[in-house]
């Protein structure tokens, strides 16, 4: 742990599985502190202090402490520009600002309707928790119109902020390979094809499959 790294929390959630993916693309060591938010651990008086109440995963680096995952690959990314994958936050101002473009347009318009997917789909069966089939509809609906507009620009770009992997694809990870996994989610993704391609292409990633590997061995959530 040679540049004092923390992550708290399981690789099962979606905000960590999204930093721990930019940590293995920066090719940083950290140390990963398993915190199980689902047996509500993370009510323990020392993680309380680390974290904001309503996020899924707390980052120190030394005293800096951060809890938005966005905002944790972007600060690895500045912190550590020479480090591992350069091209990660862009190289130039007009390439970060195409990148922001497309980290907004995931946290307002991808994020919502797929988190909640996520829940429904993957989540609630191994919580017991009966799904929503109404909800679960209106999501798709709603994803489906946010993946219209990607599948446009993919035609074009073979990512989503031009002909490099950023964290404009990045970012997108952790939730679209819990719906696609599922037997109802997948057929979102499938029946798009530059979607598709794209999407295989970017889960395909050395640091994505690590982060994989980590969510098969110790789900945490779900132990």
């Amino acid at each position: 742990m040679a540049a004092g790294l923390q992550v708290f929390g399981q690789p099962a959630s979606t905000d960590v599985a999204r930093v721990l993916t930019c940590l293995f693309e920066k090719n940083l060591e950290f140390e990963l502190v398993r915190i199980d938010t689902f047996k509500r651990q993370h009510k323990l008086p020392e993680f309380i202090k680390l974290r904001d109440p309503s996020g899924q995963v707390t980052f120190k680096h030394g005293n800096k402490t951060l809890v938005d995952p966005r905002a944790i690959c972007r600060y690895l990314c500045t912190q550590f520009p020479n480090e591992g994958n350069r091209n990660l936050y862009g190289t130039g101002s007009l390439e970060r600002a195409s990148i922001e473009q497309w980290l907004q347009a995931e946290a307002q318009n991808f994020n919502p309707p797929s988190s909640a997917l996520v829940f429904h789909l993957a989540f609630a069966p191994h919580l017991d928790i009966p799904q929503d089939y109404a909800a679960i509809a209106e999501n798709e609906k709603k994803l489906q119109q946010v993946l219209n507009v990607y599948d446009e620009i993919l035609s074009k770009n073979e990512y989503l902020a031009g002909d490099e992997f950023t964290l404009a694809d990045l970012s997108h990870l952790p939730d679209s390979q819990y719906i696609v996994d599922s037997d109802r989610g997948r057929k979102l993704f499938t029946s798009r094809k530059n979607v598709a391609r794209w999407f295989d292409q970017i889960s395909r990633r050395e640091a994505w499959e690590q982060v994989v590997k980590m969510q098969m061995e110790h789900p945490g959530a779900f132990e």
